[in-house]
């Protein structure tokens, strides 16, 4: 929920960023850029211009690529990959992809399946020789309950390295064991039993992976999925060797500022965290998932191993390595990423070919989703389109005021809602505040990210809220 109102100045990469053969699309591209639209919007509005909200969410640097009918329609960079030094983002360059990570993790696990390497409902342990897990009770873990968070792993996420600063081997990152900065991968809840977020879980994939091929992470990646899918602009190294470093983004603050220690962190979590990569390599991948479980191109892995990553194991959207939505009637697949000074999103169509690749050099959150919009208009990409003409509703200030106070989201997460003369508020732990606005007495809605807030009642009393975003409703406790 994090959003800045800063508003510089940035100068774009136009037509040289551009890849080859697009003058059929050119129309669509210039569409795209001058009509972004948040989650909610007035009568009448047709859009944005791209260059002015980048401006306005203090981004310096953006990649896009789209997919359209099986193919790449275009990929195109904007601004600057590292503002200090003037360099452009060119279709070269990389950016940390984050969580992403995970789903092209995901694929290269599904290859050593293919292979009769591994198996996706099999202890986990029987494969790991060098770290085992802990498990209690006889229960089992799974590959399948690894790649889909439903392991009952604790550890969500990493925050990563420095430059300069000792990085942990995989072993150390497991067992919270110094230099790493991260608790002990646990066991905290029966497997099976539901979701719970854990890039823990899937660094115990990476070192199943790397146990049974005895070869480094960014190798057996190299080979099983990044050379056959032609992704050439992208790694799993941590951190990338030279000269090939000359090619990444450098990260930034939602304030458009470098974070202090370096241009990046390293994520020895590699599976979790550590891939770099452009949007059109991401597009390539989206494509051979695509036409795999379409039956189209069993090049990478077969329609069957294609069928188990895009169905949901166990939890309504945790596939393994993606989230499935069904919007509006039409099933996508993808991931969001999120690391020190980066932030990006993917979707791929279940059926149609269509997709899109977003990547920032910045935390900042509200961009992603207008382009989403943007792009959902002009190509009418069933579902991706989210947004509603606002219809504010007048609520009294004494209902106002029943709704102050502080909701327990998570364990270290509150959520603060307050009031501003007739507007409230609602700040999350360690970020910044943000307006929301009523459609009813009890329903408000957020403009910049996609969520609600509807307050419950209990015998003439507010005892809860529920946040609803993206297909979940988060049940937060009032405290105080």
């Amino acid at each position: 929920m994090k959003h800045s109102f800063f508003l510089p100045v940035l100068a774009l990469c136009m037509q040289p960023c551009v890849s080859n053969a697009q003058n059929a699309v050119d129309p669509q591209i210039a569409r795209v850029e001058k009509s972004l639209i948040g989650p909610t919007h007035t009568k009448g509005f047709t859009g944005w211009a791209l260059k002015e909200r980048m401006a306005h969410y203090h981004i310096n640097g953006l990649s896009i690529a789209v997919i359209r009918n099986y193919k790449i329609a275009w990929a195109k960079g904007y601004g600057r990959a590292d503002k200090e030094q003037h360099l452009p983002v060119t279709l070269q360059t990389r950016f940390q992809a984050g969580s992403i990570s995970k789903s092209v993790n995901a694929l290269g696990i599904l290859t050593l399946v293919r292979d009769g390497k591994l198996a996706l409902d099999t202890d986990v342990n029987h494969y790991l020789s060098t770290w085992k897990l802990a498990q209690s009770g006889g229960s089992k873990v799974t590959l399948a309950n690894l790649l889909s968070h439903t392991a009952g792993l604790n550890v969500s996420g990493f925050s990563g390295y420095t430059a300069g600063q000792p990085i942990p081997s995989v072993q150390q990152v497991l067992n919270g064991e110094k230099p790493a900065n991260s608790p002990p991968v646990r066991m905290v809840e029966k497997p099976g039993t539901g979701f719970a977020y854990s890039g823990g879980g899937v660094t115990v994939a990476q070192l199943i992976a790397m146990d049974v091929t005895h070869q480094s992470y960014e190798q057996l990646m190299d080979e099983r999925v990044l050379k056959p899918l032609e992704m050439s602009n992208s790694t799993f190294e941590q951190p990338v060797v030279k000269p090939r470093a000359a090619v990444l983004a450098s990260g930034y603050d939602e304030s458009g500022r470098k974070f202090k220690g370096g241009n990046y962190h390293f994520y020895p979590e590699q599976a979790a965290a550590g891939l770099w990569t452009t949007p059109t390599n991401l597009a390539r991948f989206i494509l051979a998932i695509q036409k795999a479980f379409e039956g189209k191109d069993p090049g990478i892995i077969p329609q069957t191993l294609a069928a188990k990553m895009l169905t949901p194991f166990i939890d309504k959207r945790a596939g393994l390595g993606v989230f499935i939505d069904s919007l509006k009637g039409m099933d996508y697949f993808g991931h969001d990423g999120l690391t020190y000074g980066f932030r990006s999103l993917y979707y791929g169509s279940l059926k149609g070919g269509n997709g899109v690749v977003i990547m920032t050099n910045s935390v900042s959150d509200g961009l992603i989703p207008e382009i989403v919009n943007s792009i959902a208009r002009v190509y009418n990409f069933k579902g991706l389109y989210n947004s509603v003409e606002e219809k504010n509703k007048i609520v009294s200030q004494t209902i106002l005021q029943s709704y102050v106070g502080r909701y327990q989201l998570a364990p270290g997460m509150i959520l603060n809602i307050y009031r501003q003369a007739n507007q409230l508020l609602v700040q999350l732990t360690g970020q910044s505040s943000i307006p929301i606005f009523a459609e009813t007495d009890r329903k408000f809605y957020i403009k910049v990210v996609n969520a609600q807030l509807e307050f419950v009642k209990e015998k003439g009393k507010v005892t809860k809220v529920i946040l609803y975003q993206d297909g979940a409703a988060n049940i937060a406790p009032r405290i105080k």
